[in-house]
């Protein structure tokens, strides 16, 4: 937990320079905070999502990995995202049977490293928040052939850790996103 305030704390002190005269200067990249996100929750670099919502295109994108950007989005429309629902009822969620679950596999069929792709078998997704409003989902998944392969399940801790990093992480995902 100290990791994760640590976290927060840098996030938190980030945010504040994005509001002074200084941003850009020394800030680490999304793709580097979401590698500190996987470190502290526990799974690799590519199991953590960072999107943002579109307002003016009523979709998500991704921002992290840096490799799904030009895939393609996802509507926030979408009956079988978690992203869109966790946008849409702004509600964070702990799936850990979602190999189960119905959802669209296009992205998880995109090989960020390695020589295979591997499902989607827990997640996490919570909403990231600007100004109380939903400027993006976080998801932290867990990926493997079978449940147990992918590893432990995602506890409240999990989330707990999360939730605290969302909303520092607002004022990152609306200056990146624009809107």
């Amino acid at each position: 937990m100290s990791t994760t305030l640590s976290l927060v704390s840098e996030l938190e002190r980030i945010a504040r320079a994005l509001d002074g005269d200084d941003a850009g200067t020394g800030q680490p990249s999304l793709p580097a905070i979401a590698g500190k996100i996987a470190k502290i929750i526990g799974v690799r670099g590519e199991e953590v999502a960072i999107l943002a919502v579109s307002t003016r295109w009523k979709h998500l994108h991704f921002l992290v990995p840096e490799a799904l950007k030009s895939v393609g989005f996802i509507p926030l429309s979408s009956n079988s995202a978690l992203a869109a629902k966790t946008v849409r009822e702004s509600r964070p969620e702990i799936d850990n049977n979602f190999s189960a679950a119905r959802h669209a596999v296009v992205f998880e069929n995109i090989k960020l490293s390695g020589e295979t792709t591997e499902p989607i078998q827990k997640v996490i997704s919570a909403p990231i928040l600007f100004d109380s409003r939903v400027v993006g989902v976080i998801q932290v998944s867990r990926k493997g052939l079978t449940p147990a392969a992918a590893g432990p399940d995602f506890t409240a801790e999990h989330l707990g850790n999360l939730l605290a990093l969302c909303k520092p992480l607002g004022k990152f995902v609306h200056r990146v996103a624009g809107e």
